[in-house]
């Protein structure tokens, strides 16, 4: 018997996509990046096919693997100076999100998922037995935390969250880790940190990790994607930074639900990073979100704050419609102005309308050009 358990899933965000394709319509509604990968990512990849054995990785990850992640993450602005037993590797960030909720909840424990948010938080929640408690961002989107604190109980084990934030674009500062930390510090409470947009920070304004936290980092699931980090979603190979302890938890569970991730891939991957600039493809994705936020102001829609981080940009549709939902105006804009874009309502569990629309804008420049070239004409 199929159960749905009453969330939004992720058949909507695909029939957005359909939705364009029959219409026609420039498609700026998914964060699937469309534009080539490296051609030395794809070289290593053909390498590894000759060199290695294509037998199980073990249940940590490839070792050159991580000893490459310790030394990509020292090399950071906000260097993260690791120990290898603090590091695994796992098939996708999906996978890890659910097995940290699975190493640590206990039934009717309770998870505080600050909304919006993607659309796997609170199912994984309530697989593993947790109980969602939504906090929804206001006004510009920042948290506020004395609302923050009022969501905490004492069932309250963990909270997720995203920095930089799909769909928002917020970014968390230290200033905002140490607040976090003395909000949670005198209860046994969890943080979750999916930090997949990890290098798409713009301005100048490095990633600041939980994991760089004293105190934090002994209760940090920080996750990382190399799918994102790479624009190359579909090799699903991420990986996760955890205390020994924590992460000796998590792989009781790992064993029994994947056991290892892909390893041709994963030898591919540690080839890359020796090479790897980070600093490149951060600049070609500002530069595609800077394209999208100068062409917009040629239309009526409103860009209220600048992504910070991410591949996503929240627009105001208000001056268009006052009337129109958000999901309305989306296919709206999808059908009848051949630009698809999602509702930011579609990433809450408990709010049906909002005055946003998400774009994303990891295409191809001339796919973003052509676009809100076609907007600018007919909005």
């Amino acid at each position: 018997m199929k159960k749905k358990y009453g969330f939004n899933d992720y058949t909507f965000f695909t029939e957005m996509s359909e939705l364009a394709l029959r219409h026609q319509s420039y498609d700026l509604s998914l964060g699937l990046p469309d534009f080539e990968i490296d051609k030395r990512l794809r070289y290593y990849l053909k390498e590894s096919a000759d060199i290695i054995s294509h037998s199980y990785e073990s249940l940590s990850g490839n070792p050159l693997l991580i000893d490459n992640i310790l030394k990509f993450n020292s090399q950071r602005i906000n260097s993260l100076r690791l120990k290898k037993e603090e590091v695994n590797i796992v098939p996708c960030s999906t996978f890890a999100l659910y097995t940290s909720l699975k190493s640590i909840l206990e039934f009717g424990d309770e998870v505080i998922v600050i909304q919006p948010s993607y659309y796997t938080y609170a199912p994984s929640i309530v697989l593993n037995g947790g109980i969602p408690v939504y906090y929804n961002l206001d006004n510009d989107f920042s948290i506020e935390w004395e609302k923050l604190q009022n969501c905490i109980s004492e069932k309250t084990k963990a909270i997720i969250i995203n920095s930089p934030q799909n769909p928002t674009g917020k970014m968390w500062t230290a200033s905002d880790w140490e607040k976090l930390y003395q909000l949670i510090k005198n209860q046994e409470i969890y943080v979750i940190s999916e930090e997949i947009y990890d290098i798409y920070c713009y301005d100048e304004v490095a990633h600041y990790s939980p994991f760089l936290h004293s105190e934090l980092k002994k209760r940090t699931f920080s996750i990382f994607s190399f799918g994102k980090m790479f624009h190359a979603t579909g090799w699903k190979v991420s990986y996760l930074l955890a205390s020994e302890e924590l992460l000796d938890n998590f792989r009781h569970h790992q064993q029994y639900i994947s056991y290892s991730s892909n390893a041709p891939c994963q030898y591919a991957i540690a080839k890359y990073l020796e090479i790897f600039d980070p600093s490149d493809n951060q600049k070609i994705m500002q530069n595609k979100r800077n394209v999208f936020n100068e062409m917009i102001e040629d239309t009526p829609l409103q860009i209220e704050q600048q992504a910070e981080g991410g591949f996503f940009q929240l627009v105001n549709f208000r001056n268009i419609s006052k009337t129109m939902t958000d999901v309305e105006f989306s296919k709206w804009l999808t059908v009848e102005k051949k630009v698809s874009c999602l509702p930011l309502s579609a990433f809450y569990q408990s709010k049906q309308d909002s005055d946003y629309i998400r774009f994303s804008f990891a295409k191809k420049d001339d796919v973003i050009i052509q676009a809100l070239d076609h907007l600018r004409k007919n909005l």
